[in-house]
């Protein structure tokens, strides 16, 4: 069964999502603000701007005129900076259907407040229908049409199917889940630990370094996503070790890039210069410490990469101090 969705994001993933949505028979609408990236999209069928000379669905229409674009459908796929979120949901709050569905595809979490991402969303839309979508999804591999795999999270079990469906291809498989606070908190943490794996990269350091900061920053993710009482199976799955794994291993991860620059050239001015785009593990890394700290889960990773971030430490002094650490008993979940 056919539905109408309009993707709010005409950038590399907005794309990806707009065309995976296009492909699982859906009429999809994109929404983005460039004038002149819609135009090429209507006209061209690319978007090279993010999307090289990739040719999207000739069937795949574009708009600019916001009215239009929440007049079109009553479920919308969020794909925007996470730390412009509050502003632009405000600003967008006019135009929105009360008895709307809303996907969030970010992957980050509210710097003043602490919030994930589809609390936002509820907060500020008033909306009870809020779901997320996310996994070990790059973009640049994903619009190829590369098979992937994804969690869809709802609260009920009635959105996930709902999600799950509507992102249904051949090439992306898409499991349900209704642990939406695992999903979005493991989602936003990857991002931190890929930025330390980048970091060591950057060093040059080996792959017993990588190995070792993958799989404690795996142990942070699982801790602290168990004390707030999700399912551990969502650490251990596409939503946790799956976009670990891919964020963390792949030169492709925005995040990952962004630690290999910090750490050749121990400058933060370097290298948002050299990745002039949205890093989200930049923006959370502090946030996540909070979280953690307010659940007393003790996280040196991310710790580490907050305090790098924050010109605090350098990389240098961040892993002197992280191998200082006093070692016990390597339980998972400790």
């Amino acid at each position: 069964m056919s539905n109408r969705v309009t993707v709010f994001g005409a950038g590399a993933w907005g794309s990806t999502m707009a065309q995976v949505l296009h492909d699982a028979g859906n009429e999809v609408l994109l929404w983005g603000r460039n004038e002149t990236v819609i135009a090429e999209i209507n006209s061209e069928h690319t978007n090279k701007k993010y999307l090289k000379s990739h040719l999207l669905p000739a069937e795949l229409r574009a708009t600019s005129d916001l009215a239009e674009a929440f007049a079109f459908a009553t479920t919308y796929v969020l794909a925007i900076p996470a730390q412009q979120l509050r502003p632009t949901l405000e600003e967008w709050k006019p135009y929105v259907n009360p008895d709307a569905k809303v996907v969030s595809t970010l992957k980050g979490i509210e710097i003043s407040t602490q919030m994930r991402m589809t609390e936002v969303i509820e907060q500020v839309w008033e909306l009870k229908q809020v779901a997320v979508i996310t996994g070990p999804n790059l973009a640049d591999e994903l619009v190829l049409r590369q098979p992937a795999g994804a969690v869809a999270a709802g609260a009920t079990i009635e959105l996930s199917e709902f999600v799950r469906d509507i992102f249904r291809t051949p090439y992306y498989r898409t499991y349900t889940s209704t642990d939406v606070m695992g999903c979005e908190l493991a989602g936003a943490i990857k991002s931190v630990i890929a930025i330390s794996v980048g970091i060591s990269i950057g060093m040059g350091l080996g792959e017993n370094t990588q190995a070792m900061l993958i799989t404690r920053g795996l142990n942070e993710v699982a801790r602290l996503c168990a004390a707030h009482g999700s399912d551990p199976l969502t650490a251990a799955g596409l939503a946790g070790m799956g976009d670990l794994v891919a964020s963390c291993g792949s030169p492709l991860s925005r995040n990952r890039t962004f630690g290999e620059v910090l750490g050749r050239s121990g400058s933060m001015d370097i290298a948002r210069t050299e990745v002039a785009k949205t890093v989200e593990g930049v923006a959370s890394a502090g946030a996540v410490v909070e979280i953690a700290h307010r659940v007393g889960v003790e996280v040196p990773v991310i710790e580490s990469v907050a305090d790098i971030v924050n010109g605090n430490l350098t990389p240098e002094q961040a892993l002197e101090r992280l191998m200082a650490i006093t070692t016990s008993a390597e339980n998972f979940i400790r």
